[in-house]
């Protein structure tokens, strides 16, 4: 049985109100999909390709957090449109980009109600070491020590993405749709969430879709990846079929290595940034001192 499967599928997002061109006509938004017929393996697969060409909406899709104008796409077998959202949440919880949360709970408590709300219900051992319950690891490994007794209000980007992760993995869903998660994270750490992520694929046999912009982890660790283009046009397949300069270039629309020197100057500033921030706070904690 394929994974996900998009049958004869149309898809267009609604006119905006008051959105008008230049005469004064309703501006109508162009479709994403038009009569999209596809199949998808399940696994750990890699969404690319530049902003806006598609890859939000085809998880939102492929979800059922949105339904088709035309057509019919199942997840599993099944039409996750016509499904209640917590039994929905069963088979694909989903990593929006910029989340937020109104809540004053603490982070600690959060995770332990995510865990014990979903089909893990509590009870679930570590995949890298199962003498530890997963909840341990969870907070092990995605660096959340420091934030257990802060509210999601009081902590970075960086923090809150590292919190989302876990949120995936403690509430066990069949799959998961991540929409950029690892952004405002450092470098070190989405290689080592992604790791991870990896790990408790093959351990559980949960698929993940994720959407990043860093194709070096991409071809480190992805079985599939599926690229986008700005038509909205796709193609799937290994790592080694679809990171072809030829595709990257017409996908982008820049040539492969300024595409990677953007990318390597991208995570040098983040680098930097970084430096920056940990300095700043080591001459306040010595100020605070003296």
């Amino acid at each position: 049985m394929n994974f996900i499967e998009f049958n004869d599928v149309s898809f267009s997002y609604p006119p905006v109100e008051d959105d008008f061109d230049e005469n004064g006509k309703q501006i109508i938004p162009s479709p994403i999909l038009e009569h999209f017929t596809a199949t998808f393996p399940s696994g750990f697969v890699s969404l690319i390709g530049p902003n806006g060409s598609g890859k939000s909406t085809f998880m939102l899709l492929a979800s059922g957090r949105l339904s088709p104008d035309t057509g019919s796409i199942s997840l599993m077998g099944k039409n996750l449109a016509n499904i209640p959202g917590e039994t929905k949440n069963m088979f694909a919880s989903v990593i929006y980009q910029n989340m937020e949360f109104e809540t004053e709970e603490k982070v600690k408590t959060l995770l332990s109600q995510v865990y014990t709300s979903g089909t893990l219900q509590g009870k679930a051992k570590a995949i890298l070491d199962e003498s530890k319950d997963l909840l341990a690891e969870v907070i092990e490994v995605f660096e959340l020590e420091a934030v257990l007794e802060h509210k999601l209000t009081g902590i970075s980007k960086g923090e809150l993405q590292r919190v989302l992760l876990a949120f995936s993995i403690l509430y066990g869903s069949v799959s998961v749709f991540m929409d950029e998660p690892l952004f405002a994270m450092e470098y070190s750490q989405k290689e080592k969430a992604l790791a991870y992520l990896k790990a408790f694929c093959k351990k559980t046999g949960t698929s993940v879709y994720i959407s990043m912009h860093e194709l070096d982890l991409t071809k480190k660790f992805a079985d599939n990846v599926l690229l986008f283009y700005p038509n909205h046009n796709m193609t799937f397949g290994s790592v080694d079929e679809v990171l072809d300069e030829k595709d990257l270039e017409k996908a982008y629309g820049v040539p492969l290595a300024l595409l990677k020197k953007g990318e390597e100057y991208t995570r040098k500033n983040l680098q930097e940034v970084a430096q920056s921030i940990k300095e700043m706070n080591d001459a306040l904690a010595k100020g605070s001192k003296d």
